[in-house]
């Protein structure tokens, strides 16, 4: 058995699950990347790959993770996860997601690649599906990191088989999508990705900076707080780097010398005579 995630939280997660019960015994495998955004037209020819890596290595300049892109190599991964269905016949893939774009973004990625093995392959999709909190408390996780490992034993009861009918529409979906191209996609329910501009988040990045200068970390918590579709922090400050092009926002310190040197606060518009 191969367990497929979508965010490195979920490693360690699933694996206390797996330490409590050993029918879920297997490698756990995560698609490092985020196809919620960015670049997808033609994603799995050498054009698409390399528009999209470019576009990465833009909003990865001057961040804590600049490394992340070279080690990232999901098209390897995907190569030895057939490479292991077709030398062993009784190898199965979990593919487990949440209720998130992140999640189902990759899990189309992927299952694009992997039509040809039906039968192989299991979904464990937590759509609207209610979990005890440790508080002792119900409530709807949209990722699968918030859930107890215990809780994870009750979550494998909903392994289901993807049928052949979805292995022939969610690749149609999937490429429907890519062509779209827009930069930012959501979940609006189900498995229903909708295309969004590149500025889907810009006027909640407005409303957290004031006039006065503040510190980049700060108008980064309180945006977080505030989104009810969420993202990560490299593609928000490269949405400020935008603004701040624009003339939107103004800058204080250098980029060069990373994120804490930087403030940012409103422009002053000045009244025209």
């Amino acid at each position: 058995m191969i367990h497929i995630v979508f965010e490195t939280a979920n490693i360690e997660a699933l694996s206390k699950a797996i330490e409590l019960d050993e029918t879920l015994h297997g490698d756990i495998i995560e698609i490092k990347d985020d196809f919620a955004v960015g670049h997808i037209v033609d994603i799995y020819d050498e054009y698409g790959y390399q528009l999209r890596r470019d576009w990465w290595k833009e909003v990865l300049e001057f961040s804590p993770y600049t490394e992340q892109l070279n080690i990232v190599d999901d098209k390897l991964v995907v190569h030895n996860l057939i490479k292991k269905l077709e030398e062993n016949t009784n190898e199965k893939i979990w593919i487990w997601m949440g209720q998130n774009q992140h999640d189902v973004c990759g899990y189309y990625w992927l299952i694009s690649q992997l039509k040809n093995y039906q039968g192989k392959l299991e979904v464990l999709y937590l759509n609207n599906l209610p979990f005890i909190n440790e508080k002792g408390l119900i409530f709807y996780p949209q990722h699968l990191f918030e859930i107890q490992p215990k809780e994870f034993l009750k979550a494998k009861k909903l392994a289901r088989t993807i049928t052949l009918s979805e292995l022939e529409v969610d690749p149609d979906e999937w490429k429907k999508i890519c062509n779209e191209n827009a930069i930012v996609r959501i979940l609006e329910g189900g498995k229903k990705i909708a295309s969004k501009e590149e500025s889907f988040y810009d006027n909640e990045v407005l409303s957290a900076v004031t006039a006065e200068f503040q510190k980049l970390s700060k108008i980064l918590n309180h945006v977080f707080g505030k989104l009810k579709v969420q993202t990560g922090d490299v593609f928000l400050v490269w949405r400020i780097r935008k603004l701040i092009e624009i003339g939107k926002l103004e800058i204080q310190g250098d980029w060069s010398k990373g994120w804490k040197e930087v403030e940012v606060k409103q422009t002053v518009i000045l009244n025209e005579a």
